[in-house]
């Protein structure tokens, strides 16, 4: 299994037509808003600040492009959710992330981020259900576990396999702190499986 380091960032794309075309591999970071995808990033590869991380959610405006061991792009797309933008901007997200995974063929993985403390939205369903009708394999990863005593992180669990049946744990289902490294080596472990041999 190989330690993450190696990781800069290319572009940040909010047109489909600027996708890259290279075909090299990507998994993608996808969930609400203020969910920890930045910070996943920069504890992932142990870098401070590679991705900004913000107190307000709705920072990531583009779908932002990470080349990882200069082997596989780690892309993380527009937070949904709370974001204090307009209407016509939540659209126009929405519309850029669901024509994105419809049309990008290099995914070879999907991480959604769902936060442990709080219950799955409907637009977390949505994702999920997008995510399996375009059969794309993903991730859950049940985030900010190191905020939960034990016994709400067992409340956690059942409750989003009550959401996602289709969830085994230590499968399609990771339990997940970037503060404490929770999770971090069976990330690892996928992501040197799916791009680094």
């Amino acid at each position: 299994m190989c330690k993450m380091k190696d990781i800069k960032f290319i572009k940040s794309v909010h047109r489909i037509a600027d996708l890259p075309k290279d075909g090299i591999p990507e998994v993608v970071l996808c969930g609400r808003s203020n969910v920890g995808k930045s910070s996943f990033i920069n504890s992932l590869f142990n870098r401070k600040g590679i991705a900004m991380t913000s107190s307000t959610p709705g920072k990531t405006r583009g779908i932002n492009y990470y080349l990882a061991e200069n082997k596989f792009y780690v892309v993380d797309l527009p937070g949904f959710g709370y974001a204090k933008v307009s209407e016509k901007e939540r659209t126009k997200w929405q519309k850029l992330i669901s024509e994105y995974l419809g049309v990008q063929k290099s995914i070879k993985l999907a991480l959604h981020f769902i936060d442990s403390r709080i219950t799955p939205s409907p637009l977390d369903e949505m994702l999920n259900n997008y995510l399996r009708e375009l059969e794309l394999p993903y991730v859950i990863l049940l985030n900010k576990v190191d905020k939960l005593k034990q016994s709400e992180k067992a409340k956690s669990k059942k409750l989003i396999v009550d959401f996602f049946p289709e969830l085994v744990e230590g499968d399609n289902l990771i339990l997940h702190s970037s503060a404490k490294g929770t999770g971090k080596k069976e990330i690892e472990k996928r992501l040197t499986t799916l791009f680094l041999r």
